[in-house]
């Protein structure tokens, strides 16, 4: 809180709706064709009151992208019930139940997951994030062995899926042509089911 003032006080509420403005402007607009005018003409304030709250439009803007990264490393944190499993069923199960939660935070956020998903800088770094948060999740369920049947490097097949799902999280999701748990399935199917379908002919065999 700036300078001293109350929770709930009528300057808190000027910063909360400059923040709400904030996201509205800079995910329509862009970064570089908002202006502090706009946003401060948006939120019904006077230009001071901008300053009270931050230094900067670039400062603004980083305390956006740390509120997406907030909730959304909370939701992908999320211990599972059946976090403990091994094998690539249980990976599985898991993965699409995380991207099916994440996808729901993004659904709920959109306009700020577009600037913190999609456009930002630190966007980048969000994804490398995610990238090797789904690779420790392979090592952590020990079904690293059961992925070697795609003949790739398993970084390369991560890379590839939060590529796709920047891609598809713009075209479906935030165009609300495919619900969360929809997407968060699509995905699964179209990176495993050929392992998992290898998998059980090799036990079936066995």
């Amino acid at each position: 809180m700036a300078r001293g003032r109350k929770f709930n006080s009528n300057g808190e509420r000027s910063k909360q709706l400059l923040l709400e403005k904030a996201i509205e402007l800079f995910s329509d607009k862009g970064y570089h064709h908002t202006k502090i005018s706009d946003i401060v003409k948006a939120a019904n304030v006077t230009q001071p009151t901008f300053y009270l709250y931050f230094k900067s439009k670039d400062a603004l803007y980083n305390d956006l992208n740390v509120q997406f990264q907030s909730g959304f490393f909370e939701v992908m944190n999320s211990k599972s019930s059946d976090s403990v499993a091994n094998g690539l069923e249980a990976f599985i199960s898991i993965l699409e139940q995380k991207l099916s939660n994440l996808f729901f935070y993004i659904i709920e956020n959109p306009k700020l997951s577009k600037i913190g998903f999609i456009e930002s800088k630190q966007a980048f770094l969000v994804k490398s994030q995610l990238t090797q948060q789904l690779i420790h999740l392979i090592y952590l369920h020990d079904c690293d062995k059961d992925l070697q049947h795609y003949r790739v490097d398993i970084k390369i097949l991560i890379d590839s899926l939060v590529g796709s799902m920047e891609r598809l999280i713009l075209t479906n999701l935030l165009e609300q042509k495919r619900l969360p748990a929809e997407l968060a399935n699509d995905i699964v199917q179209l990176y495993f089911w050929k392992t998992e379908e290898m998998i059980q002919k090799s036990s079936h065999q066995s």
